[in-house]
């Protein structure tokens, strides 16, 4: 039998001067199909409302339909096949269903992902089965994915029935089920864009979805659908309760996404549209075909500026951290830049605290540290002496919010969780300086190692521990009506390949950096993107004490023993010495 798999009959467009090499190719697949089974003409097919105009880079699956005579079994395996040929709204799985359920089956309900091969088990009911999956991860129809660990084992039941003497699908949930080789192929992660409560920044969301002509009515039905679980409580959006896209497609003409919505947009004031738009231009920007966005109304663009008003600020995308860094020089917290360690005007000194571990604020306005070995945890503000923020044995190196809110984690019997956060700016001297315990229910019973908030200030990224095992989780930070951190929202969790990490940093919205540390072993840290994929390892380092990362990863830094290094693409180049424990601010 001539191969089948997803990868023989694979079909990419491409430019102009490789198109003949492609048509070859599609032919051959093509052929390689029908040597093997003809796809049928016949039986239930359901009609595509996913329109829109942009080409997408999905390549084509073309699985083979219902043989005639085909066993239950066949009959089973054969659809869930099919599940990758999203053409058509999966015309061919559609031929392997009873009439009834070939027009109601909604296939991107929900895709489940699974590692190896499915297998299909009688149910011990007349014309019942089981369709058994080690599932990796499972994405619904926003695109939000939920990842499992190996071994986790799920099963699909279905039912069928004859029709016109061939056996077809008649019981069938809503979704697929592909092979994580197939989704890796298939599949594309895109951010979606939400703002902070504050609407100055836009926080990406990452989604998966098959990157099809379709993929720009895919990213606006997710952006209006709002944020993922874990971020929900901790964003805002400009979308208005019950919009809707008013067709079912996002036409792009002239490089302009003609969003079409429903009449709650006339409802919107000047200043919700503009956000809107904000929120649209950006998610769309991962589109090449898209340059800007139109919103619209019964396909009649509508104005977003107020012609008698000035125009609103664009949101921040990313927020960047300043090139310098804080380190420790001669017992001192230092400012660190240009190879070079100089003294950060107006602090006092800190030497009788021996102060490591140094946090700063991008505002400049507020330093921190651990000090007297790590028991205690210290801010410092410019023209002020230090001040005892926590004391405790598991503090973990603090770090410092967008906002200036002190960031560390130490164990509360009196409270769910153990995160704590500071805010010494705007608080007299002889006054104590506001604490408060934010809720963290999920880490119960865990070991915080290490706590970044991320530079939009709406994202906490947590590496902790249990039992051996180490996890690394990104929760959203839940704040009161006056910026009062209050909750961490229950986590998403990312790969992690490395083996003892201890250290885990923001590279930047969408990238974090993780490694272990060790003044004797050659280390190797990873780099793990929020949008999916394996954890991408990076040069090896002997002595790796610390790290630090600035924007993006031409600013990864290494402290050793012998010095501090700099990652120059896949090498690590020796910077010298002059300050250690670097860190930038965040």
């Amino acid at each position: 039998m001539t191969d089948l798999s997803p990868s023989s009959i694979f079909r990419r467009p491409g430019r102009i001067a490789r198109a003949l090499r492609w048509a070859a190719l599609a032919l051959v697949a093509l052929l390689t199909v029908a040597g093997c089974a003809q796809i049928p003409t016949a039986g239930a097919v359901g009609t595509s409302n996913d329109g829109g105009s942009a080409v997408g880079n999905a390549p084509q699956y073309i699985p083979p339909g219902p043989q005639t005579g085909g066993s239950p079994q066949s009959i089973i395996e054969g659809f869930f096949n099919a599940g990758s040929g999203y053409q058509n709204d999966f015309t061919v799985a559609r031929q392997f269903l009873a009439p009834a359920n070939a027009v109601s089956w909604k296939p991107s309900q929900r895709t489940l992902v699974y590692r190896g091969s499915a297998t299909v088990v009688p149910a011990g009911r007349p014309n019942a089965y089981r369709y058994e999956l080690d599932v990796a991860y499972s994405v619904d129809q926003d695109g939000i994915m939920t990842q499992y660990p190996a071994g986790t084992k799920q099963s699909i039941d279905v039912e069928l029935t004859q029709v016109d003497g061939q056996w077809r699908l008649s019981k069938i949930p809503d979704g697929t089920a592909i092979p994580e080789e197939t989704f890796k192929v298939l599949y594309r992660a895109f951010s979606i864009y939400f703002f902070d409560p504050t609407f100055a920044i836009l926080v990406p969301d990452a989604r998966w979805f098959i990157d099809n002509s379709g993929i720009a009515k895919s990213l606006v039905s997710a952006l209006i659908a709002g944020p993922a679980p874990y971020l929900k409580p901790a964003v805002a959006s400009a979308f208005p309760q019950g919009i809707q896209l008013e067709r079912e497609s996002v036409p792009i003409v002239g490089n302009v996404a003609q969003v079409d919505l429903t009449p709650e947009l006339r409802d919107a004031s000047f200043t919700d549209r503009q956000r809107m738009h904000s929120q649209l231009v950006r998610t769309l920007a991962a589109l090449p075909s898209v340059g800007d966005v139109s919103l619209r109304t019964n396909q009649t663009e509508i104005a977003i500026q107020d012609p008698s008003a000035p125009r609103q600020p664009e949101p921040l995308v990313d927020p960047k951290v300043p090139s310098w860094q804080v380190g420790i020089a001669g017992g001192q917290l230092v400012q660190y830049g240009s190879k070079q360690a100089s003294k950060i005007d107006g602090l006092a000194s800190v030497s009788q605290l021996a102060p490591s571990n140094p946090a700063a604020a991008s505002s400049e306005h507020v330093y921190a540290f651990l000090g007297d070995e790590g028991k205690n945890l210290y801010s410092i503000i410019p023209g002020e002496p230090a001040r005892l923020l926590e004391s405790g044995q598991s503090l973990v190196p603090p770090s410092i919010g967008p906002d200036d809110w002190v960031w560390s984690s130490a164990p509360d019997p009196g409270a769910p969780g153990q995160v704590v956060a500071f805010k010494p700016v705007g608080t007299a001297q002889n006054t104590a300086v506001p604490r408060t315990s934010v809720s963290a229910p999920w880490l119960a019973g865990r070991t915080v190692k290490s706590l970044r908030v991320s530079r939009d200030g709406v994202r906490a990224l947590v590496l902790s521990e249990a039992g051996g095992q180490t996890l690394l989780q990104i929760s959203g930070i839940v704040r009161g009506p006056d910026g009062t951190p209050q909750t961490l929202t229950n986590p998403i969790t990312l790969p992690l390949t490395a083996r003892n990490p201890d250290v885990a940093l923001w590279v930047d919205e969408s990238t974090v950096i993780v490694s272990e540390t060790s003044s004797t072993a050659q280390v190797a840290p990873e780099l793990v993107s929020l949008q999916g994929g394996e954890p991408r390892q990076i040069s090896p380092l002997t002595g790796i004490q610390s790290l630090s990362a600035g924007n993006g990863d031409t600013a990864i830094y290494a402290m050793t023993p012998d010095g501090i290094y700099l990652l120059v693409r896949t090498s690590w180049t020796e910077q010298g010495k002059g300050a250690t424990q670097l860190a930038f601010a965040g």
